[in-house]
């Protein structure tokens, strides 16, 4: 599915809703297309948390994943073939970019927090997202490692010093 069609998509499920909104602008953002929304509404769009936005980013998703499911059957969604894999997600006003900085930022300060007691850090409860962004952050750090650990809503990152090997 075309970038301008999920931009359409996108639109039009705000309309539905009755979610005022000024436009849809696409960009990239770590490799992922990123569909930025600018609303008054930003508050009911994103929720607790985020919690709406994850819930709109879900639905979005399976629409197009439904559509191309259809198009690889054969079918034409609305007069189009759809094809090609497409990452991509839906921010508000900026939000996911926001709290993407603000878990690098976390990530960094305690990351040196496990450095200067050269022990292990255990970070509050995240997502599997946020989890695996706190992962890859500290992916080439030779003295830090990183771990998951707990179950659920409890499954949080464990930052652990390890001492350098002297070759």
């Amino acid at each position: 599915m075309s970038t301008d069609n999920i931009k359409q998509l996108i639109s039009d499920l705000l309309c539905h809703m009755g979610i005022a909104h000024e436009g849809v602008e696409v960009s990239t953002l770590d490799g992922r297309t990123r569909f930025a929304v600018r609303t008054p509404d930003s508050h009911l769009l994103i929720g607790a948390k985020g919690a709406n936005l994850f819930a709109f980013n879900h639905v979005v998703k399976k629409i197009v994943t439904v559509k191309k499911a259809a198009a690889a059957k054969g079918a034409t969604v609305e007069g189009e073939t759809l094809s090609g894999e497409l990452s991509f997600f839906v921010d508000v006003n900026g939000y996911q970019e926001a709290a993407l900085e603000t878990l690098r930022n976390l990530a960094k300060v305690m990351g040196e927090r496990a450095r200067s007691l050269k022990a292990s850090v255990e970070l509050e409860p995240m997502s599997a997202y946020e989890r695996m962004i706190i992962h890859s952050f500290f992916q080439d750090a030779g003295d830090l490692t990183t771990a998951s650990t707990g179950d659920g809503e409890r499954r949080r990152v464990v930052i652990k010093y390890v001492e350098p090997r002297n070759e």
